[in-house]
């Protein structure tokens, strides 16, 4: 196999494998992404063989979501009818727990302990004291300097290592034929999909640490062989016994879409379709709040509006501002905006007014604060002083260790009370990430202009409250390695406290209200303040950064916090179950370090409603939709909707998919079990002692119990309110949208307001069937054609 071949064919087996994110910034993501060109059962079919996985969910799951009435029994015996399949729903559950294989047997173990092994000395980004020898050559050529060393290794075959990595595979291929070759790339390539998935994720992002050890999957490979004919270990993949067989895997996906059509037809039923075609009252709002379309603002938005005369708008949570943020804390400039989203900027903090002085103090003393973290962290790690500084220093840990066991929530308030917030000495300023335009003072006022009015326009707003609230959200969690997992995904898995902040500054400069005023004849009087906020998930508490609030205001905030709190009150009551203490209750879980499940994140995610909030404020959606604001009517021209699905319908599908794999298979997608969890290197976790790099979310982010289901596994339903031709001209200029459509990755479904608000659903190669009584009664229409004829259901 040429050298050119070889790269090529690695280059495809790479595609196979999703990304894996670093526990900093752990961005949700389909593991399955590099199968998204082929049909979702294809996709599957295909990941379930080569990873060994479950891609579905079990008979057990689909036996309580039977029994829970999560699955429409007519729906499900409609489905098997069609597809020929004529025995009962329980003969074919009993089937699947007949054929479901075992699932803890891996073929390439001695091979992979050597190179977790490897991996993790090279790819360590802080965490050991003592680094690698020779990281500085890149990952192959570090290994074949230390390889020498290891005795398991043949010392003449280690003498004989090619120089590089392209030589050393091309090498080791030479004695197979071109089809053996792409097997051995394939399964060596796969069989730690984590590890890899981190590699690309370096590669991709460029980080500090890529550029001064580089390591690449063809560096990776050559390693993997290398050692494979050091210790004399097959090359080719061994013949294993796949867990489902294509006849397992199509009835298990005839359950799922079974339990998707109840999922939707409730979602349908849930919508107040009659309402939304009233006008829009005209009464104006105390206040208006515009929160992330992240599900967990749902509860939060129903509990404000029920405590005042309040509005709430529905808004990807980086509010428009493609940036990155440099946190004051530590110097670290990270993403705050979606991954598929190239940064434009860079946002970093600036003394206030008057504030020099408070912030030179703040500033000192949070390098204190890191200076004594180092220490501390030297002197347990470093052998000299390990024994001595523990014994002499056990008795304050053991007073630290019995307080954060006990009294989680007093510790947390104790060791925070002298902090201070920097919001209240600092404010965002925005430049240019472009190294080449950094040395501009700021942004063009027309950048400024462009950003505010992207939220406006998105969100079809049309007359402004005198206080505006742009809400990010983050979490508060202890003890927990996959806490950036619960912060804002649309911010890259940073808090959007930042972005909520710089939105809101950039909306109340004099020149940017001028413009929008005179030159887009925005309804904006000099009575509204913008306001930036953050909205905590676990506490349900909203912090409000009102240190430039005029006093004209102070009224009306003030009257805002106290039904803040209530809403805060009310909404913990109804998420934790209990009226007493809630508040507290959601502290302490938040404050404990054993707490396993301080939120539960995005679970339960299925819907996506883009549309005016008046079609969801009358029903409880129980957490389980995104929900983003948008008025058709001052959208003629289709763009507000074409940036809505281009962006966040596409960032919410990565987050369905990580919670369903991340669930199906929790052992190869997921994150296995906190309980055992071993953070390594400062970027993710392997289960245990070693083995594969968890990729997605830990077992109990989607679990109720080690056994028992939380989150339901189904793929995400897009409600769209807007004329259908507007959505198919929007779709006819976008062919990723349509691949990710007709493969049904994501189903869509729109209402129509020309048409009474009629639901029509998406089917595959731009056709469309007008639902008529329920999403099981459906009707073809092509085109434009307004004659309908009946069509029984047939998609499995």
């Amino acid at each position: 196999m040429k050298l050119h071949e070889i790269q090529k064919s690695i280059q495809e087996k790479t595609n196979l494998i999703g990304t894996t994110w670093p526990l900093y910034s752990f961005v949700t993501s389909n593991p399955l992404s590099g199968f998204e060109q082929l049909s979702f059962g294809e996709a599957t079919a295909q990941a379930a063989t080569i990873f060994n996985a479950n891609v579905f969910p079990t008979a057990s799951i689909y036996k309580k979501a039977l029994g829970q009435q999560m699955i429409d029994v007519n729906t499900l015996l409609q489905f098997l009818k069609n597809n020929d399949l004529p025995e009962t729903p329980e003969f074919y559950l009993q089937q699947m727990d007949e054929k479901l294989l075992p699932t803890n047997h891996n073929p390439t173990q001695v091979l992979d302990q050597q190179m977790v092994k490897w991996l993790s000395l090279f790819m360590d980004e802080g965490l050991a004291e003592w680094q690698m020898p020779y990281k500085n050559l890149g990952f192959y050529k570090a290994w074949s300097k230390l390889a020498i060393y290891e005795k398991q290794y043949n010392k003449k075959l280690v003498r004989e290592l090619a120089h590089t990595a392209e030589k050393a595979i091309q090498q080791i291929l030479l004695e197979f034929s071109p089809e053996e070759c792409n097997q051995i790339i394939e399964h060596h390539i796969t069989a730690l999909p984590g590890w890899v998935g981190y590699i690309k994720h370096r590669g991709d992002t460029n980080s500090t640490w890529q550029q001064q050890f580089t390591i690449t999957v063809t560096d990776y490979l050559a390693v993997r062989l290398s050692v494979a004919k050091l210790i004399d270990y097959p090359m080719l993949p061994a013949k294993t016994e796949t867990k489902n067989t294509a006849a397992q895997l199509k009835i298990q996906h005839i359950f799922l879409q079974a339990w998707e059509k109840t999922f939707q037809e409730n979602l349908i039923n849930s919508l107040d379709i009659k309402t939304s075609t009233v006008e829009k009252s005209t009464a104006q709002p105390d206040a208006q709040l515009v929160f992330c379309i992240d599900t967990r603002s749902e509860l939060i938005r129903r509990h404000v509006e029920n405590a005042g005369n309040y509005e709430t708008v529905g808004y990807a949570g980086f509010f428009g501002i493609a940036m990155d943020y440099q946190n004051l804390d530590d110097g670290i400039t990270r993403k705050s905006c979606p991954p598929i989203v190239g940064s434009a900027y860079h946002v970093a903090e600036s003394p206030r007014q008057n504030c020099a002085t408070e912030m030179e103090v703040y500033q000192h003393k949070n390098e204190d604060k890191k200076f004594a973290q180092y220490f501390l962290k030297r002197m347990k790690n470093m052998l000299p002083s390990t024994f001595g500084f523990v014994e002499g220093a056990g008795f304050v840990y053991g007073l630290s260790l019995l307080a954060r066991t006990v009294l989680p929530s007093k510790f947390y308030n104790l060791t925070n009370k002298s902090k201070v917030n920097f919001e209240n000495i600092s404010e965002p300023t925005i430049n240019y990430a472009d190294k080449k335009e950094a040395h501009k003072p700021s942004i063009s006022i027309d950048e400024k202009v462009a950003i505010v009015k992207s939220a406006f326009d998105l969100t079809g707003w049309e007359t402004f409250a005198p206080l505006v609230l742009f809400v990010g959200h983050g979490s508060h969690t202890a003890n927990n390695p996959f806490g950036s997992s619960l912060d804002c995904g649309a911010c890259a898995a940073s808090p959007g406290r930042h972005n909520a902040r710089m939105l809101a500054q950039l909306a109340n400069e004099p020149e940017v209200r001028k413009i929008l005023v005179e030159t887009h004849e925005i309804n904006l009087t000099n009575e509204t303040i913008f306001i930036g906020a953050e909205h905590n998930t676990t506490t349900d508490e909203i912090i409000i950064f009102d240190a430039d609030v005029p006093n004209s205001h102070t009224a009306k905030l003030l009257a805002l916090k106290t039904s803040l709190e209530q809403a805060q009150h009310t909404a913990t009551s109804e998420r934790w179950q209990t009226k007493k203490n809630s508040v507290q209750h959601a502290i302490k879980k938040s404050s404990d370090w054993a707490e396993t499940r301080p939120e539960w994140g995005l679970a339960k995610n299925a819907g996506f409603v883009i549309g005016q909030r008046s079609l969801t404020q009358k029903n409880n959606m129980d957490g389980r939709c995104f929900l983003h604001s948008y008025n058709w009517k001052m959208d003629m021209e289709g763009n507000a909707l074409e940036g809505i699905m281009q962006g966040p319908m596409v960032v919410t599908q990565w987050i369905n998919n990580h919670y369903y794999f991340s669930t199906v298979d929790n052992n190869v997608f997921g994150g296995g079990s906190k309980i055992t969890h071993n953070v390594t290197g400062n970027f993710g976790v392997v289960q245990g002692n070693g083995g594969d790099l968890k990729m997605g979310l830990p077992l109990q982010s989607v679990n109720q119990t080690d056994t028992e289901m939380y989150h339901q596994p189904l793929r995400l339903t897009v409600v769209i309110h807007a004329p259908l031709q507007r959505v198919k001209e929007i779709l006819q200029r976008n062919e990723n949208l349509r691949n990710l459509l007709d493969n049904q990755w994501i189903y869509l479904m729109v209402l129509d307001p020309t048409r009474h608000n009629k639901v029509i659903r998406y089917h595959v190669k731009e056709e469309w069937r007008a639902v008529s009584g329920g999403v099981n009664n459906e009707f073809v229409m092509q085109g434009n054609q307004k004659s309908l004829h009946r069509l029984e259901v047939k998609d499995a």
